[in-house]
């Protein structure tokens, strides 16, 4: 084990969306010689076979209203790591700096003069615009997208996301499906179609993967037939695949 007076590093990786060969090769290179690795709960256990056989695996999952562990915790712990040990993984669900909490971690290393390396992860909504085939840009169409979140956390002050999404041509909102209903009627409040077309996509990369296309009308009920973690993307880029879809559960519905 690593113990002098020098600091080990950390590295902060994006595991991707789920999927166990969605990590890149400079975050499997590292993971397969780390010494430690803090991982999220949405890392699969086939990712975690990838580690360093030697390493020791530390949970620190955070799941929306299930026991958690504290942001604080997680952030002494890698610094105490870090202290023992000469490579230590952070391992996060998709992108670290994507609603991944990272600044956090980063800060707490660099107040400890803990060396530090970010590497990057395929984001959750790359992921679902790949699965749902629907391309977030599109020339003519939509020339911007958003990545928000309708979601508060404890002491912090309410973000105007609906503003961000009546702005953009496209939006991928994350952690959000558990709050479908005030997704819906605060964006029809400020004047979203109700018709805007929606898609809502759960475990996405992986075997369990549910997907609905919807519309912003109807997204609450659509909502509960998909489990969790899931996302809602918003925007015209989606309408051709929407009517595909829908006049596919018509016609089932009518055979």
């Amino acid at each position: 084990m690593f113990k002098n007076n020098r600091l080990g590093k950390v590295y902060l990786i994006g595991a991707g969306p789920g999927a166990a060969d969605l990590i890149t090769l400079r975050g499997a290179r590292l993971l397969a010689s780390a010494d430690v690795v803090l991982y999220d709960a949405l890392v699969q256990a086939e990712l975690l076979a990838m580690a360093n056989p030697a390493a020791q695996l530390i949970s620190v999952g955070k799941r929306c209203s299930q026991l958690s562990t504290d942001q604080r915790f997680i952030n002494r712990a890698l610094v105490e790591a870090a202290k023992n040990n000469g490579v230590v993984v952070r391992l996060k669900g998709g992108d670290p700096m994507i609603f991944g909490r990272a600044q956090e971690e980063i800060d707490a290393l660099h107040d400890i003069g803990i060396e530090f390396e970010i590497v990057p992860g395929i984001t959750s909504a790359l992921a679902v615009a790949a699965e749902l085939g629907v391309s977030l840009t599109r020339r003519g169409l939509s020339r911007n997208v958003v990545f928000v979140t309708p979601r508060v956390g404890e002491a912090e002050s309410a973000s105007d996301w609906v503003q961000s999404v009546l702005a953009a041509d496209t939006a991928v909102l994350y952690m959000a499906s558990g709050q479908a209903a005030e997704i819906s009627e605060s964006l029809m409040k400020r004047g979203f179609s109700g018709s805007t077309p929606a898609a809502i996509v759960s475990n996405v990369s992986l075997p369990s993967m549910q997907k609905i296309h919807t519309t912003l009308a109807d997204l609450v009920g659509a909502a509960k037939q998909v489990g969790a973690p899931a996302l809602i993307m918003l925007g015209e880029v989606l309408h051709q695949q929407s009517e595909i879809q829908l006049s596919e559960r018509l016609r089932q519905a009518t055979a």
